[in-house]
């Protein structure tokens, strides 16, 4: 495929965070590229705890794309670890380092090791909308119906 967005990633601090792999999709065919830790030493997260995980490096996306911060779902279900803001948004003209923020939904606490995968990164093609102000909305079926609003 040649119409594929380039992403060029930078590894900071070379010499510290040369052992952690850069993203990388694991499979030929998957979605997201996995994220492992840069921490220096482990983070423990107590039940209901957010921690912000370091991952080595900063990115540059491309004008109209964005990176998404997703959930490991082995993680999830094992362990209950997910993102305290899922799905974490990266634009394209961030330039700082790539940091995870982890919550503990689970009952018991969790490690997190250096190197250890901790998330997945989904980039996809975003638009910046129009924006108009108007005096009124064209109408629908659904009307201002909020949460619920068809039934459990």
């Amino acid at each position: 495929m040649t119409d594929r967005p380039r992403v060029a990633f930078k590894r900071l601090d070379p010499q510290k965070n040369s052992d952690v792999p850069l993203p990388r999709y694991m499979t030929e065919e998957a979605a997201g590229m996995d994220i492992h830790a840069a921490n220096e030493t482990p983070v423990t997260l107590a039940p209901g705890a957010v921690a912000l995980i370091p991952t080595g490096f900063s990115m540059a996306l491309p004008k109209g794309f964005e990176a998404q911060i997703r959930p490991r779902s082995g993680l999830a279900v094992k362990y209950g670890i997910g993102i305290v803001n899922a799905p974490g948004t990266i634009d394209s003209d961030y330039r700082g380092e790539v940091k995870v923020a982890l919550i503990n939904f689970g009952a018991d606490p969790f490690t997190i090791n250096r190197n250890e995968r901790i998330a997945q990164m989904i980039v996809t093609r975003v638009w910046q909308a129009e924006i108009t102000v108007v005096d009124d909305l064209d109408a629908t079926e659904r009307g201002d119906g909020g949460f619920g609003h068809t039934g459990v």
